[in-house]
């Protein structure tokens, strides 16, 4: 079992590009099988051609009874679908055991968004003084501005940045390239960034060269961006749930608010399906409707 996890491990690092967090996920899903799978057998782990959907019952319940919540089970059962999937293709396994499978019922929640007015807030918190204020403020005018997952900034190189044309190459899940539209104030602070951007002497004659650098000219880490903003929060007192994901969010929301079309909204968020979309319009509904309960005579 162990060499087979590893095999898919690295099939999603090296054909489907995944990225470090996704195969951290799927690596922490397949092993708490693993665990339940070597209990279950008293001591032994079956290989994947012994495991049954009785068996995968049983784990699932296992995690119920843990009182993990209804989405994390729901990202459990994705892990093993897809690794049993994979197997059938490798020929480990005749069939996919997790199929069957249901997901639990999940409630939907609505993301987080900060108000037009507490984007801005944000971003001018970071000093237009010093090399990291100028680099700070183009990183959150970045991720507002074109909608970027956290992932997708720190993987862009020079040569994604169109400054002239105002448009950014994006690379996202699963290998799909989309192109993304930059706003002048973007443009503005990456121009301005670059200006003063200080790269390790191993990258400069590099072609893939990180268009964000931390304070030693090294490409970002995710980790390093999501402290960055957590700095601002503090600073300004903005709502503490608030992560570089919540720049997309907000992203979303406001183009929607304005009048953008659903259609539209997919392709620059490169979402592959729609439904991943539309719960940005359940959430400009839930606001019309907070609107109209305040402003409508007969509303109540």
């Amino acid at each position: 079992m162990q060499s087979a996890i590893g095999q898919f491990l690295r099939y999603l690092a090296v054909e489907k590009n995944a990225s470090a967090h996704t195969i951290k996920s799927y690596r922490e899903d397949l092993t708490a099988l693993v665990e339940y799978l070597t209990e279950a057998y008293g001591g032994r782990c079956p290989s994947p051609d012994q495991v049954t959907t009785l068996d995968l019952r049983g784990y699932v319940a296992a995690v119920h009874e843990a009182g993990y919540a209804p989405g994390t089970i729901a990202r459990r059962l994705a892990s093993l679908r897809s690794f049993f999937r994979f197997g059938m293709r490798q020929g480990w396994v005749k069939e996919n055991p997790a199929k069957p499978l249901r997901n639990p019922r999940k409630p939907r929640n609505l993301p987080h968004v900060l108000s037009t007015e507490d984007v801005q807030k944000l971003l001018e918190a970071p000093p237009a003084s010093s090399p990291m204020g100028l680099r700070d403020r183009a990183i959150l005018e970045t991720l507002y501005s074109a909608g970027l997952r956290i992932s997708e900034l720190v993987g862009l190189n020079d040569s994604d940045v169109d400054l002239a044309a105002e448009i950014v190459r994006v690379r996202g899940k699963g290998r799909r390239e989309r192109l993304a539209p930059l706003g002048s104030f973007a443009v503005r602070a990456i121009r301005r960034w670059l200006a003063v951007r200080k790269l390790h002497p191993s990258l400069r004659d590099q072609p893939d060269r990180p268009l964000f650098v931390n304070r030693f000219g090294q490409r970002l880490t995710t980790r390093s961006v999501a402290r960055m903003l957590e700095k601002y929060l503090r600073q300004t007192g903005l709502d503490r749930r608030t992560t570089p994901h919540t720049l997309r969010h907000s992203f979303a929301t406001h183009l929607l608010n304005a009048g953008a079309d659903i259609r539209s909204v997919q392709e620059l968020l490169g979402h592959k399906s729609l439904v991943t979309t539309q719960i940005y319009t359940h959430l400009t509904t839930a606001n019309l409707k907070a609107v109209y309960e305040k402003a409508h005579p007969r509303a109540k």
